[in-house]
Protein backbone atom coordinates (compact mmCIF):
# COMPACT_ATOMS: atom_id res chain seq x y z
CA UNK A 1 0.00 0.00 0.00
CA UNK A 2 1.32 3.46 -0.86
CA UNK A 3 1.88 6.21 1.37
CA UNK A 4 0.39 9.27 1.38
CA UNK A 5 2.47 11.13 -0.08
CA UNK A 6 2.82 8.98 -3.03
CA UNK A 7 -0.43 8.95 -3.57
CA UNK A 8 -0.84 12.69 -3.41
CA UNK A 9 2.08 12.89 -6.49
CA UNK A 10 -0.39 10.54 -8.24
CA UNK A 11 -3.14 13.06 -8.20
CA UNK A 12 -0.20 16.22 -8.75
CA UNK A 13 0.56 13.76 -11.94
CA UNK A 14 -3.43 13.07 -12.41
CA UNK A 15 -2.59 9.50 -12.97
CA UNK A 16 -5.99 7.58 -12.50
CA UNK A 17 -4.06 5.49 -10.27
CA UNK A 18 -4.05 8.08 -7.70
CA UNK A 19 -8.17 7.45 -7.16
CA UNK A 20 -7.26 3.36 -7.75
CA UNK A 21 -4.77 3.76 -4.38
CA UNK A 22 -7.00 5.91 -2.52
CA UNK A 23 -9.69 3.35 -2.54
CA UNK A 24 -7.61 0.84 -1.79
CA UNK A 25 -6.22 2.79 1.81
CA UNK A 26 -8.99 4.59 2.72
CA UNK A 27 -12.22 3.29 1.04
CA UNK A 28 -13.43 1.85 4.62
CA UNK A 29 -12.97 4.35 6.60
CA UNK A 30 -14.74 6.92 4.13
CA UNK A 31 -17.96 4.63 3.70
CA UNK A 32 -18.16 3.81 7.57
CA UNK A 33 -18.93 8.29 7.97
CA UNK A 34 -20.62 8.21 5.29
CA UNK A 35 -22.89 5.17 5.92
CA UNK A 36 -22.85 6.83 9.55
CA UNK A 37 -24.51 9.85 8.82
CA UNK A 38 -26.70 8.58 6.11
CA UNK A 39 -27.46 5.06 7.37
CA UNK A 40 -27.81 3.72 3.36
CA UNK A 41 -24.46 1.92 1.98
CA UNK A 42 -26.24 3.26 -1.28
CA UNK A 43 -25.53 6.30 -0.57
CA UNK A 44 -22.51 6.13 1.38
CA UNK A 45 -21.11 4.46 -1.75
CA UNK A 46 -22.01 7.83 -3.74
CA UNK A 47 -20.86 10.08 -0.98
CA UNK A 48 -17.42 8.26 -1.95
CA UNK A 49 -17.60 8.68 -5.52
CA UNK A 50 -18.26 12.22 -5.18
CA UNK A 51 -15.75 12.54 -2.82
CA UNK A 52 -12.40 10.79 -5.32
CA UNK A 53 -14.16 13.62 -7.49
CA UNK A 54 -13.73 16.26 -5.37
CA UNK A 55 -10.50 15.28 -4.22
CA UNK A 56 -9.78 14.78 -7.89
CA UNK A 57 -10.30 18.38 -8.96
CA UNK A 58 -9.36 20.04 -5.51
CA UNK A 59 -5.62 18.36 -5.30
CA UNK A 60 -3.71 20.67 -8.15
CA UNK A 61 -4.67 23.44 -5.87
CA UNK A 62 -4.16 22.27 -2.64
CA UNK A 63 -1.72 19.34 -0.95
CA UNK A 64 -3.02 17.88 2.12
CA UNK A 65 -0.38 17.34 4.84
CA UNK A 66 -2.60 14.45 5.87
CA UNK A 67 -4.47 12.86 2.96
CA UNK A 68 -6.88 10.87 5.32
CA UNK A 69 -8.36 14.04 7.32
CA UNK A 70 -8.36 15.68 3.32
CA UNK A 71 -10.58 12.94 2.18
CA UNK A 72 -12.78 12.51 5.95
CA UNK A 73 -13.30 16.02 5.55
CA UNK A 74 -14.77 15.87 2.29
CA UNK A 75 -16.80 12.81 2.62
CA UNK A 76 -18.24 14.06 5.89
CA UNK A 77 -19.44 17.26 3.55
CA UNK A 78 -21.10 15.19 0.69
CA UNK A 79 -22.89 12.83 3.49
CA UNK A 80 -24.03 16.49 5.57
CA UNK A 81 -25.36 17.59 2.15
CA UNK A 82 -27.15 14.67 1.21
CA UNK A 83 -28.70 13.86 4.52
CA UNK A 84 -30.20 17.18 4.73
CA UNK A 85 -31.08 16.51 1.02
CA UNK A 86 -32.90 13.25 2.14
CA UNK A 87 -34.52 14.87 5.62
CA UNK A 88 -36.04 18.04 4.17
CA UNK A 89 -39.50 17.91 5.28
CA UNK A 90 -39.13 13.92 7.08
CA UNK A 91 -38.55 12.42 10.39
CA UNK A 92 -34.88 13.48 11.66
CA UNK A 93 -32.38 10.98 11.30
CA UNK A 94 -29.44 10.08 14.24
CA UNK A 95 -27.13 12.72 12.24
CA UNK A 96 -29.37 15.91 12.50
CA UNK A 97 -30.46 14.99 16.04
CA UNK A 98 -27.00 15.23 16.74
CA UNK A 99 -26.56 18.55 15.42
CA UNK A 100 -29.62 19.57 17.20
CA UNK A 101 -28.35 18.85 20.28
CA UNK A 102 -25.12 21.17 19.18
CA UNK A 103 -27.61 24.25 18.18
CA UNK A 104 -28.06 24.79 21.72
CA UNK A 105 -24.61 25.67 22.41
CA UNK A 106 -23.36 27.71 18.76
CA UNK A 107 -25.29 30.26 17.69
CA UNK A 108 -25.59 29.94 14.41
CA UNK A 109 -22.99 31.79 12.56
CA UNK A 110 -23.00 30.99 8.98
CA UNK A 111 -25.38 33.24 8.04
CA UNK A 112 -23.83 35.88 6.56
CA UNK A 113 -20.21 36.46 4.24
CA UNK A 114 -19.10 39.07 7.07
CA UNK A 115 -19.03 36.81 9.65
CA UNK A 116 -16.54 34.50 7.81
CA UNK A 117 -13.67 35.60 10.94
CA UNK A 118 -15.98 34.65 13.39
CA UNK A 119 -16.41 31.04 11.93
CA UNK A 120 -12.75 31.84 12.05
CA UNK A 121 -12.62 32.47 15.95
CA UNK A 122 -15.19 30.04 16.74
CA UNK A 123 -13.30 26.68 15.14
CA UNK A 124 -10.31 27.96 17.07
CA UNK A 125 -12.33 28.41 20.44
CA UNK A 126 -13.70 25.06 19.40
CA UNK A 127 -10.37 23.05 19.28
CA UNK A 128 -9.58 24.62 22.24
CA UNK A 129 -11.88 23.48 24.20
CA UNK A 130 -12.16 19.75 22.58
CA UNK A 131 -8.41 20.21 23.74
CA UNK A 132 -8.85 20.79 26.99
CA UNK A 133 -11.32 17.60 27.30
CA UNK A 134 -9.51 14.30 28.75
CA UNK A 135 -9.33 11.14 26.39
CA UNK A 136 -12.39 9.51 26.89
CA UNK A 137 -14.47 12.66 26.99
CA UNK A 138 -12.66 13.86 23.97
CA UNK A 139 -13.48 10.69 22.61
CA UNK A 140 -16.82 10.33 23.12
CA UNK A 141 -17.94 14.02 22.25
CA UNK A 142 -15.77 13.41 18.44
CA UNK A 143 -17.81 10.12 18.07
CA UNK A 144 -21.19 11.82 18.75
CA UNK A 145 -20.26 15.09 17.11
CA UNK A 146 -18.16 14.06 14.33
CA UNK A 147 -18.48 10.42 13.35
CA UNK A 148 -22.60 11.06 14.34
CA UNK A 149 -22.16 7.84 16.30
CA UNK A 150 -25.48 7.00 18.25
CA UNK A 151 -25.46 6.66 22.09
CA UNK A 152 -25.63 2.89 21.69
CA UNK A 153 -22.70 2.95 18.89
CA UNK A 154 -20.45 4.74 21.22
CA UNK A 155 -21.59 3.07 24.94
CA UNK A 156 -20.29 -0.38 23.10
CA UNK A 157 -17.16 1.40 22.33
CA UNK A 158 -16.73 2.90 25.88
CA UNK A 159 -18.44 0.27 27.77
CA UNK A 160 -20.67 2.36 29.59
CA UNK A 161 -23.98 2.54 29.38
CA UNK A 162 -26.08 4.24 27.28
CA UNK A 163 -27.58 6.49 30.43
CA UNK A 164 -23.73 7.57 30.68
CA UNK A 165 -23.19 8.58 27.95
CA UNK A 166 -26.09 11.05 27.72
CA UNK A 167 -25.42 12.40 30.62
CA UNK A 168 -21.72 12.91 29.49
CA UNK A 169 -22.67 14.97 26.96
CA UNK A 170 -24.93 16.75 28.41
CA UNK A 171 -22.56 17.58 30.55
CA UNK A 172 -19.86 18.58 27.88
CA UNK A 173 -22.45 20.17 26.27
CA UNK A 174 -23.33 22.40 29.12
CA UNK A 175 -19.87 23.16 29.65
CA UNK A 176 -19.07 24.21 25.96
CA UNK A 177 -22.29 26.28 26.42
CA UNK A 178 -20.26 27.81 28.84
CA UNK A 179 -17.22 28.27 27.51
CA UNK A 180 -18.25 29.62 24.63
CA UNK A 181 -20.41 32.21 26.45
CA UNK A 182 -17.20 33.16 28.25
CA UNK A 183 -15.62 34.10 24.88
CA UNK A 184 -18.49 36.08 23.20
CA UNK A 185 -19.65 33.24 21.25
CA UNK A 186 -22.87 32.93 22.69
Amino acid sequence: MLEDREIIDLYWLRSESAIEETDKKYRNRCIYIARNILNDISDAEECLNDTYMTAWNRMPDERPKFLGAFLFRIIRNHAMNRLRYLVSGKRKSEGMLAFDELDECIADTTGDIEDTTDESELSEVLNEFIDGLDYKKRFIFIRRYWYLDSYAQISALCEEKEENINMILSRIRKNLRKYLNERGFY
